[in-house]
């Protein structure tokens, strides 16, 4: 019986171990990654030469001009005449002119010591005015903070309103100092937001600015936020403010980016279907022929491409939505991403899913073909 029992443990082993095999085959399939869409959708995304989530630039929605960029970095090195030399050769160009002060505010509202060196070298300078007026205004939002009111502090929105209460007079003298340029009373519209200017009060400020700069992108922009339901208006302002001024608006202005900005600060749907009626579709085409008929250089152009992006992709428009996402690859500050916690997270979801999209119908129409 003995010599049975051995012998029957001998022709055990090999199914044992072919058990233990067919076990830890089982296990490895069972817990070891595998691809999945999102995966492929990322590495689609990888082949047509666009950038991963960790490769994203979040402090800017485009590349800066090779000049700003030298002049920046100047700055950073303690030296603010590029800069100043710079900002004045923009001159009467207002959409560059606010777009560059607001890069050199950024940077003094961090730290300021390039621009009291300005301020002391040249007193009645009207630009090193405006960008201490702009950095005012952006030091107040950020003591502040991002987060919403029920977040934030007594102490921080002290510091808030009294940092922009002070911005009003540096905003009066930059404004006089150079008359003609709208920049002051654009940097003033957040102050208006942060100290609730009532509407009358922002329906003058807003005739200041356009009698300057009747088709201004940052001012459209930023008196959209004013309007929305958010701040000081509602949602029927908001939209009667970017209609207007979409149809008013001559084309390359891009303001057709308006009426999507405020469908944006709106929509509170959890489907696609508020973003493909009829009207929505008619201002992604609006949006679309302003951006081909805008100079590409253009320093908000790449903004209105990231929403054109996003819509288009909620329409179904992969295609033509790839088209745009191609083009601002690599800067993601801006909307809609911007207001996620991971803007390149987010962004790089949906440009990946586009792809991916983009792909499929091509196969499925190059099937119907054959």
């Amino acid at each position: 019986m003995t010599v049975l029992f051995w012998i029957l443990g001998i022709l055990a082993v090999p199914t044992l171990l072919f058990v233990l095999w067919l076990a830890w085959t089982f296990l490895k399939e069972l817990f070891s990654p595998t691809p999945d869409d999102g995966s492929k959708a990322a590495a689609a995304a990888e082949q047509l030469g666009l950038l991963p989530a960790e490769r994203q630039n979040t402090d800017s929605a485009a590349p800066l001009p090779a000049e700003w960029g030298t002049a920046l970095t100047a700055v950073r090195n303690g030296s603010w005449q590029p800069a100043a030399d710079l900002l004045a050769a923009i001159g009467r160009d207002w959409d560059r002119r606010s777009a560059f002060a607001y890069q050199l505010a950024e940077l003094a509202a961090e730290e300021d010591t390039w621009l009291l060196a300005w301020e002391a070298e040249r007193r009645e300078d009207p630009d090193a005015a405006v960008v201490r007026a702009r950095s005012t205004v952006i030091l107040a939002w950020n003591l502040r903070g991002a987060k919403r009111a029920q977040y934030t502090t007594r102490e921080q929105f002290d510091s808030f309103h009294r940092t922009l209460a002070s911005a009003r007079e540096e905003v009066a003298k930059a404004s006089a100092l150079n008359p003609d340029d709208p920049t002051p009373f654009i940097t003033e519209i957040w102050v208006a937001l942060g100290l609730g200017y009532p509407n009358a009060e922002m329906d003058k400020l807003w005739a200041e600015i356009t009698a300057r700069a009747p088709h201004h992108y940052e001012a459209h922009y930023s008196a959209l936020q004013y309007w929305c339901a958010k701040w000081q208006g509602s949602k029927r302002l908001a939209f009667e403010f970017a209609e207007r001024a979409a149809a008013d608006a001559p084309r390359g202005s891009l303001l057709t980016a308006l009426p999507l900005i405020a469908h944006f600060e709106h929509d509170d749907s959890d489907d696609t279907a508020a973003d493909n009626t009829p009207e929505m579709v008619a201002r992604v085409e609006a949006a679309l022929a302003d951006a081909a008929a805008a100079d590409p250089a253009h320093p908000r152009l790449p903004e209105l491409r990231h929403l054109l992006a996003f819509y288009l992709h909620l329409q179904d428009r992969n295609e033509a939505a790839l088209e745009q996402f191609k083009l601002v690859d690599g800067y993601v500050n801006a909307l809609p991403w911007r207001y996620r916690s991971d803007m390149a997270g987010y962004y790089c979801q949906v440009r990946d899913s586009v792809v991916q999209e983009a792909a499929q119908e091509a196969e499925r129409a190059a099937a119907a073909r054959a």
